[in-house]
């Protein structure tokens, strides 16, 4: 097993740990068919973005076709499957915020092993002479761009743990556009750091996501401030 699968796997583990015992309730939907449906568009959603997006921008960056996964495209993905299958069934307002924590927490560990699988991954750093770069094994020194990553989602899990047990009406309301706007903005920041070609105003493909995820959490979020976002029909 290599060491990203062993924490693809730790990192599913600790989200359905923590989808038991710390979140245990979920959106309650009155029909049961169609919380089946939701789940099922938002599996649709994640798989495909995932893939879609990493093909892009592997392809962008290689110069050759190569699949792999992205968690960018993956909460991108699902965005788009939860607010077509809403707005389908007129749902107004936030579904999403108990798979907080455990997206939080399964990044921050799966970011673990894109670290220790190295170049091969294609999630490293440019070079740097920074005291803890870390050289994967071509003589290069580069920033740890995944441990970065991994710190910040930590971070963003114990605070949506402390929003669930402290405020949990804003957790319920809030707490999963707290994290996509988190998510994209700490994601567009790494971003400087990795050697991805750029597409337009000198930023490459997952920063132009990011943007986007921020202005949709952003824009939630200012609806929500004026209390015309919480309501179903």
């Amino acid at each position: 097993m290599t060491p990203h699968l062993v924490f693809d796997l730790l990192a599913y583990l600790g989200a359905l740990l923590v989808a038991k015992v710390a979140i245990k309730e979920r959106y309650r939907f009155e029909n049961e068919r169609l919380k089946w449906h939701y789940y099922t568009a938002l599996v649709v959603g994640f798989v495909a973005g995932a893939v879609l997006l990493s093909i892009l921008n592997n392809t962008l960056s290689l110069g050759k076709l190569y699949v792999g996964k992205s968690i960018l495209g993956a909460i991108a993905g699902a965005i788009v499957a939860a607010e077509l299958f809403k707005r389908r069934y007129g749902i107004r307002g936030s579904t999403g915020a108990y798979f907080v924590p455990s997206l939080a927490l399964g990044i921050a560990v799966g970011r673990i092993g894109c670290f220790l699988t190295g170049l091969k991954d294609f999630t490293y750093g440019i070079p740097t002479d920074l005291p803890w770069g870390v050289d994967f094994g071509d003589g290069v020194t580069r920033h740890p761009v995944q441990l970065y990553e991994s710190a910040a989602m930590s971070g963003f899990f114990l605070f949506s743990l402390w929003l669930y047990r402290h405020k949990k009406e804003r957790f319920e309301q809030k707490g999963f556009y707290y994290f996509v706007l988190f998510y994209g903005a700490q994601r567009f920041v790494w971003e400087f750091l990795k050697p991805y070609v750029t597409v337009a105003f000198g930023l490459n493909l997952f920063q132009i996501v990011s943007i986007a995820l921020m202005l949709y959490a952003a824009s939630y979020l200012k609806r929500s401030a004026h209390g015309t976002l919480y309501t179903k029909v």
